[in-house]
């Protein structure tokens, strides 16, 4: 069954697209992407495998989520993503295991945007959280990554608690993909709820990093972006 797989990812490999992802996901050295190998797909293709493959054994989504190559984790990950969506409670809960016990894996900001709240946030709606904090207390910037994005889950549904409560957590941290991660949820909480993100915004604007902040202001009136802004260059 992999082998099928990944002929059909060969099929639609590109030497150039790869070299352009190399650099587009800094793999040079000391970079995030240190190391990482690339095919060269695009996600339309990935998405299409992936609903080709949907009923793929669990074990061998396994095997192409350790793989080396990118798009065999990322097309692991967007098939475990259809499998949680269909699967019964036990289904669920095993795909959940599977995933934490495999975060090493789970390597990128893309890998981690396209199911830690498809997957991560999604089972964790109605039962214990305490697994997001443990994940936001990480040294893995993708764990971390993984909480923050988790809680888009939740935000979607009016929800900000936990959102708050990781980015509390994470809004001093040093790596710019957390930054990022912890902006765009302050982000998203204001797209429902701009007091919300106010708040929080009042207690932590001065100091926050200012990727953060930016990330987080993006979307206000231009004025109040420039207000928030100005605060941390008085600091």
């Amino acid at each position: 069954m992999v082998r099928s797989v990944r002929r059909d990812l060969r099929a639609v490999s590109s030497a150039r697209r790869a070299a352009v992802n190399r650099w587009f996901f800094k793999t040079g050295p000391g970079d995030y992407g240190e190391g990482d190998r690339f095919l060269g797909i695009t996600v339309p293709d990935l998405r299409r495998i992936a609903r080709a493959h949907a009923d793929l054994p669990r074990n061998d989504v396994l095997r192409l989520l350790r793989s080396k190559w990118h798009e065999e984790r990322q097309l692991a990950l967007l098939i475990l993503v259809r499998q949680y969506a269909h699967a019964d409670e036990r289904g669920r809960r095993a795909i959940h295991r599977l995933y934490l016990r495999n975060t090493r894996w789970i390597n990128s900001w893309d890998l981690v945007d396209a199911s830690a709240a498809q997957i991560v946030g999604a089972h964790l709606q109605k039962g214990e959280r305490n697994i997001l904090r443990r994940l936001a207390r990480s040294k893995s910037v993708w764990e971390r990554r993984i909480a923050m994005i988790a809680t888009s889950h939740y935000i979607r549904n009016g929800d900000f608690a936990d959102a708050l409560a990781i980015a509390d957590m994470l809004v001093n941290d040093e790596h710019d993909l957390i930054q990022k991660a912890v902006g765009w949820m302050l982000r998203e909480i204001g797209n429902h709820d701009r007091q919300a993100e106010e708040r929080f915004l009042r207690r932590h604007a001065h100091t926050m990093p200012r990727t953060m902040l930016r990330y987080a202001i993006e979307k206000f009136p231009d004025r109040l972006r420039r207000k928030y802004l100005n605060r941390q260059e008085v600091r």
